[in-house]
């Protein structure tokens, strides 16, 4: 039965309840207090009171920074749960720092019943080459408050200074904000995501932020663009301006069409944990919880398996098959048989970016066709044997038959890799066969960079796939993959925000093309489809293995009526490689400068 979140009603519960606490202490997943019903969430999640002295919640959250700020690939995984109150003083304020694999979370019904006096930040990482965010990912901070407060000098304020995979969701920022750390140069960014979210008090510094996706929130201002800033269903969004013209562009959808946000946890009125599922929306904008309220449904804690790294893949299947919803608590899963969702509505929550690492080459992760599954908050590795997929999302059989629209499918922050931490391969990170599906921040990614990296070792064709109909895709991130990245043949699909770079490696033009073709293309609508939309889509190439190679064209897509494009481009970054057009024959050919060539609309 759905119902209304009201987070005030429950914050004023929690407060009586945490005077009566006696004790203050930052407790693990697996240790019960007094107070509260608190599940076995195992060792990788803290979970902190308002009664603890902000020096020790610093503590905490420093000794977590210590080990994850630089752990790109390591294996350690976090999460930092606030139950409701007051963290942080003006005196004494909370300025902590986010690093890998870490995720920051409030346990109120609304980002309100949880407040941060100080920051909760991301800073570039310093390298030989100089200073930047361009890897700061896989990171997320969510359903909470930030009073800005406690700092000096030029890290004055919030930084979320992320590239991929670092979502910000229901946070409530009061004070100065930046996405980019200018403190230390030349401080590029590759973001980013922000959702359901409202900033008061300044102007978003967007800064060296080369693309980003706002949704469904409310701003103060937003201060320019770079090559592709995209706004659906923000309050205070900048007005469109595309192409390039000071301080855009921007793309700016008035509404969101479609979005169903993540679920979360919260602790109800009587201190016991749910996992509150917001519901689909339609043609919104602004957040959910304006007037403290957001729609959806409770399951108790108790309804589902709280999976940890230990357990079989079959203890997890046979919870799925008693019925049950399913959260992976933190930490890296060896997943030698395919986990299989065959309930409609089943929720599938990661912790602290807990990752499935396919073994075998097995897929981690199949849906059947089922109306209103949610899968939100994992990683998905490919392992060293090749996988035909990482997740698959429905099975192409059951289309227009158990796909719901106002029940639609969903997954939010779901990231996929191949290579990076280890050698990977997969011919397809993601598959979509489900009818009504939305998609809301992926990043697929072939590794560029870290362990088992190489034209012929991390191999991947494609990153997502998309076959069902009536899919809608918000932050879709495709990246360095080595065929067609993206190939849609549903119909009437809508991406709003696809942000891509061609792979770095191909040795050669002669490696590199196909059916008179040079190179492929980021995004590849099949010729049959006859109606599909996207709004702001940007492809840059950086070929630097041979800068000579050509790529025909970005983005190729059926010509026809009902198929659109708005606001796309395409960039060589310093003249490595040249992408010939756009979008098939239309568009001038890359430039040597890094500057966009931009089409409107096509056709």
């Amino acid at each position: 039965m759905a119902l209304h979140l009201d987070g005030r009603a429950v914050a004023r519960r929690l407060l009586l309840a945490t005077a009566l606490v006696a004790s203050a202490l930052a407790i693990n997943g697996a240790t019960a207090r007094a107070a509260a019903d608190v599940p076995d969430f195992g060792p990788n999640v803290k979970i902190f009171d308002p009664s603890m002295s902000t020096s020790a919640v610093r503590a905490a959250l420093d000794t977590i920074a210590s080990r994850q700020v630089s752990n790109q690939f390591g294996t350690e995984r976090d999460a930092v749960l606030f139950m409701p109150g007051t963290y942080g003083s003006a005196a004494d304020p909370l300025n902590v720092q986010v690093g890998y694999y870490t995720e920051i979370a409030g346990l109120g019904g609304s980002p309100n019943d949880v407040s941060v006096n100080g920051t909760i930040d991301s800073y570039n990482q310093c390298f030989a080459d100089g200073c930047t965010a361009l890897v700061n990912f896989w990171r997320s901070v969510s359903n909470l408050t930030i009073n800005v407060a406690g700092k000096s000098g030029c890290r004055f304020g919030e930084f979320w200074a992320t590239s991929q995979a670092a979502p910000m969701r229901r946070v409530h920022v009061n004070g100065f904000a930046t996405l980019m750390d200018f403190c230390s140069g030349p401080a590029f960014a590759s973001g980013g995501f922000i959702a359901d979210s409202q900033f008061t008090g300044s102007t978003i510094v967007n800064g060296s932020q080369q693309q980003y996706l706002v949704r469904n929130s409310d701003l103060d201002g937003w201060t320019n663009g770079v090559w592709n800033q995209v706004f659906a269903g923000v309050k205070g969004a900048p007005p469109q301006t595309f192409p390039r013209n000071d301080p855009g562009p921007y793309t700016v959808l008035a509404q969101n069409p479609a979005s169903r946000e993540r679920p979360f946890l919260y602790v109800d009125a009587n201190e016991h944990f749910n996992v509150f599922v917001p519901d689909a929306a339609f043609d919104t904008a602004g957040t959910t919880w304006a007037d403290g309220r957001t729609a959806g449904q409770s399951l108790p804690i108790q309804s589902f398996f709280i999976a940890k790294p230990s357990d079989s893949v079959q203890a997890i299947n046979n919870a799925l098959s008693r019925g049950q919803n399913l959260i992976f608590t933190p930490g890296v899963y060896d997943i030698d048989k395919t986990i299989t969702v065959k309930r409609a509505d089943t929720v599938v929550l990661g912790l602290g970016m807990a990752t499935l690492t396919a073994q075998d080459g097995v897929v981690p992760m199949t849906v059947a066709d089922l109306k209103g599954v949610d899968i939100a908050g994992l990683i998905f590795d490919a392992g060293p044997e090749t996988s035909p997929a990482l997740l698959e999302f429905g099975d192409d059989h059951g289309r227009n038959l158990h796909g719901d629209a106002a029940d639609p499918g969903a997954l939010q922050d779901v990231f996929f890799r191949i290579g990076g931490p280890h050698a990977g391969s997969a011919v397809t990170s993601l598959v979509v066969g489900q009818d009504n599906t939305i998609l809301d921040d992926i990043w697929a990614w072939r590794a560029d960079h870290g362990n088992g990296v190489g034209w012929t070792v991390n191999t991947a064709d494609t990153g997502v796939v998309v076959n069902g109909d009536n899919v809608a895709a918000t932050g879709l991130f495709v990246e360095h993959f080595q065929k067609n990245e993206v190939v849609w043949t549903g119909e009437n699909g809508k991406t709003i925000m696809f942000q891509n770079e061609m792979p770095y490696d191909p040795p050669d033009q002669a490696a590199w093309q196909h059916d008179g073709l040079l190179g492929w293309a980021a995004y590849k609508v099949a010729d049959g489809v006859q109606t599909h939309e996207g709004w702001g889509l940007g492809s840059y190439c950086f070929l630097n293995v041979d800068p000579t190679i050509h790529v025909t064209h970005a983005f190729e897509v059926p010509v026809t009526p009902g198929v659109k494009l708005h606001d796309i481009l395409s960039l060589s970054i310093t003249n490595h490689g040249t992408i010939d057009h756009v979008v098939n024959d239309t568009g001038a050919a890359t430039n040597a400068n890094t500057v966009p060539v931009d089409v409107v609309s096509y056709p």
